[in-house]
């Protein structure tokens, strides 16, 4: 009897934290909440687009733009506590049309392989060339890639790079016989035509628009995140940056920006990492080699115009 009635005992107000915290790590409660209210206000946005002069829009188009890049991250690496079809049901709409979700994490989980971290061809993100690619440039092709380790043209006109890599890349693998992403680009071309058709038919506005208004001001703040996330170290965990910032650039991000939080623990959740860095701060920069800076605006003003590496990787 007595086993009986304290299992009907109610809680401890501790406890009762401790199982109100429990629920809302399991069911990622914050980004649930994120991704629900970010369809809608991408939504309005385009609804009512032509309310907006073309700055505002701008710079709201491309800051929910990136956001939901931010979310698809996200799901790539955390939102454990829900089922697999659920996290990327979440994230799935291309409402920035240019990179099929399954590319992107496929790329980006061998990305995580910190060991392998600025590598020329093991790292799909890396800023690096090796100096035998190097050397096959051309002069034009040697001057883009090193005028591309400055934030002005990293910024600007990174994203064209970006896209240009996207298709030579993936049209390099149709002309050489290899079909294995044909079905990734046409569940991703049937998934964009809601998205257009919302945009063009239902909200009219043109192709170009969106495409300026949203997806390159989108692909432009995420060129400023990655600008100089990593660096070559002997150290692993030395090429991976941490960037202080505030709470409006850390949202849009998802505290990615404290990348080296996120590289030591990829499965955090993103409400999670600022707290950590608080409470681990000095552990942090020490175990990173101090890589750090106070600011996206420091950034700028050390590397606007100014390269901020080699091309050429020092080793690989």
């Amino acid at each position: 009897m007595s086993s009986d009635s304290s299992l009907s005992a109610p809680l401890s107000p501790t406890a009762r934290s401790a199982a109100r915290a429990v629920w809302w790590r399991r069911c990622e409660a914050p980004t649930v909440a994120l991704c629900l209210l970010f369809y809608p206000a991408w939504a309005a946005l385009v609804w009512w687009h032509a309310l907006l002069p073309g700055w505002p829009l701008f710079v709201v188009g491309g800051y929910l733009a990136q956001l939901h890049f931010s979310l698809q991250h996200e799901s790539i690496h955390a939102m454990r506590g829900l089922p697999r079809w659920l996290r990327t049901a979440l994230v799935w709409p291309p409402v920035n049309l240019w990179l099929p979700y399954p590319l992107y994490h496929r790329s980006h989980s061998t990305h995580h392989v910190n060991f392998h971290l600025t590598h020329p061809q093991k790292d799909t993100e890396s800023a690096y060339h090796s100096a035998p690619a190097w050397a096959a440039y051309s002069p034009f092709w040697q001057r883009v890639y090193s005028v591309n380790q400055t934030l002005a043209f990293r910024v600007l006109l990174g994203p064209v790079l970006r896209l240009y890599k996207l298709v030579r890349t993936e049209g390099g693998k149709l002309l050489a016989g290899d079909v294995s992403h044909l079905r990734i680009w046409a569940v991703h071309a049937l998934s964009i035509a809601p998205v257009l058709y919302f945009v063009i038919g239902v909200c009219g506005m043109g192709f170009g628009e969106y495409v300026l208004y949203f997806v390159y001001p989108g692909m432009m703040l995420g060129a400023l995140r990655t600008f100089t996330e990593h660096r070559w170290s002997e150290a692993p965990h030395a090429r991976v940056a941490i960037v202080e910032s505030n709470a409006v650039m850390g949202l849009l991000y998802l505290y990615n920006n404290l990348h080296h939080v996120h590289h030591r623990a990829p499965t955090m959740p993103w409400y999670e990492i600022p707290v950590h860095f608080r409470r681990h701060r000095a552990a942090v920069l020490e175990a990173n080699g101090h890589f750090y800076y106070r600011g996206y605006g420091e950034i700028a003003r050390r590397y606007l115009w100014r390269p901020v590496f080699r091309p050429v990787h020092p080793k690989w």
